[in-house]
């Protein structure tokens, strides 16, 4: 049994009832500072049976928050590649990546980067994140965004644009909360929206640090929950079916004691006094209403990591095998699976107008969070490591060989650079993008297929 200590908390109901109108405690103890880390250190203790408490790096990554955005079915690579290498490249007219020419100060061009033993849309889908990892592999099988949001205390946001129409199944989700258990991902802004800002208070000063809000109780309640509700969510995963709803009903409660807990907040920036406005609602699975959609969530995803609301969020478009159809382009005979089909003539030209419509919508989200402030007198951009997936490489031939991947921002890495990694698995990528954000580990996913950093990344 995992032990909770509270710093001023004043109860003895039990932890689902914590934080209802209905709760009345039975009695009140007041627990002192002494006495909450004298807990802490048998919690400290307990831990190798509870599953891992967070272990940092003792430098510290320079990478405060990560986000990942996703586009499927691979690419056309001479669409793709800019010419040039290193420092000296140029994205030439008309490719895939001229829309993100503004931002070529802030990029690194990840070229020749392939997921080693795995080829197709449905294998590539279940690796990108993952590194083919299992339960028992160091990362625990779970995608990148959830291993690195629970090493820092808490859980990513999740929100996707057209991910449902076929349910969820492995070629409709990336993410991944433990081991082969899908995480759920937020279509519909508004939904998003509620949860992500349920209960949120804001900053009564814009000092940056949230020092202001309402409740300061509430704040240090939180700093303890993140931790624990990161070690439930663990310790799920590798209970039996029978004790799992006990533990579902644990971490609600947990929920319900300090709404955002879950979400790993992190500091309030200055431009975040107050929750932002509401989006529209809309309907998730109306084609006609991607665009609008994808820039609502977007815009969520930087309003919730200026508000602190967490520290790793995922943009999804569509996903593998995608049957959208990109109409407002002018695509509307074929969905974005058959134009990656593409071989020849005009068919490829479509091709390119879908891909080039993705790069806009990855210089929108670089742009919204290069002028939003962040939490250290920056932008969200200088705080924030953003890495744009595939799960396939060539497109045509089904190959997950130089799979795509463009990074940016987050002060990791030196920008401004193209680089081919000569087939280096993708493994080592996911290392280092754990390592950018502070985590010791050293290896992701499946060891066997590679273990450290991507050489040359740093």
């Amino acid at each position: 049994m995992a032990l909770l200590f509270f710093d001023e908390f004043e109860s003895s109901a039990p932890l689902a009832s914590l934080g209802t109108a209905s709760a009345k405690p039975a009695c009140m103890n007041r627990i002192s500072r002494r006495r909450f880390v004298a807990g802490l250190g048998a919690g400290l203790l307990a831990a190798p049976f509870l599953g891992r408490i967070s272990q940092l790096r003792a430098d510290g990554g320079t990478a405060r928050n990560l986000v990942v955005f996703f586009s499927p079915n691979g690419t056309h690579h001479h669409l793709w590649r800019p010419t040039g290498s290193g420092s000296s490249f140029s994205l030439p007219a008309g490719s895939i990546l001229e829309p993100l020419a503004a931002h070529r100060s802030d990029l690194i061009l990840c070229d020749g980067i392939d997921f080693k033993g795995v080829d197709n849309h449905e294998p590539g889908m279940v690796n990108m994140l993952t590194g083919g990892g299992n339960a028992g592999s160091a990362s625990r099988g779970q995608s990148l965004d959830w291993y690195v949001a629970q090493e820092l205390g808490g859980r990513p946001v999740n929100l996707g644009i057209y991910t449902s129409p076929w349910g969820t199944n492995s070629q409709t989700r990336m993410s991944y909360s433990a081991a082969g258990q899908f995480a759920p991902v937020i279509d519909e802004p508004r939904t998003a929206y509620n949860q992500i800002f349920d209960g949120f208070t804001g900053a009564s000063e814009p000092t940056g640090t949230g020092a202001g809000e309402v409740d300061p109780k509430m704040k240090r309640r939180q700093s303890i929950l993140r931790v624990t509700n990161g070690e439930m969510e663990a310790l799920r995963a590798g209970a039996p079916a029978r004790e799992q709803a006990k533990l579902d009903a644990h971490i609600d409660g947990l929920q319900q004691i300090a709404p955002g807990a879950g979400a790993g907040a992190g500091p309030v920036a200055a431009s975040c006094n107050t929750a932002p406005a509401p989006p529209p609602s809309f309907n998730p699975t109306d084609e006609d209403a991607v665009p609008d959609i994808a820039i609502a969530q977007m815009d969520l995803v930087a309003a919730a990591l200026a508000c602190g609301r967490t520290r790793v969020a995922t943009v999804q478009f569509s996903h593998t095998v995608s049957p959208l159809h990109l109409r407002w382009l002018g695509l509307s005979g074929q969905d974005h699976h058959s134009l990656s089909h593409a071989s020849t003539g005009e068919d490829v030209d479509r091709f390119r107008i879908a891909e080039r419509w993705f790069a806009e919508q990855f210089a929108y989200l670089l742009g919204k969070l290069k002028s939003t402030a962040g939490s250290g007198g920056g932008t969200l951009l200088d705080e924030t490591l953003v890495v744009w997936a595939k799960e396939l490489g060539d497109a045509p031939l089904h190959r997950c060989e130089s799979v795509p991947f463009v990074l940016a921002g987050g002060g990791a890495f030196t920008p401004g650079r193209y680089v081919n990694f000569g087939g280096a698995p993708h493994q080592q990528l996911l290392v280092s993008i754990c390592q950018a954000m502070g985590l010791g580990n050293s290896t992701f996913g499946d060891a066997s297929k590679g273990t450290g950093p991507l050489d040359g990344l740093a």
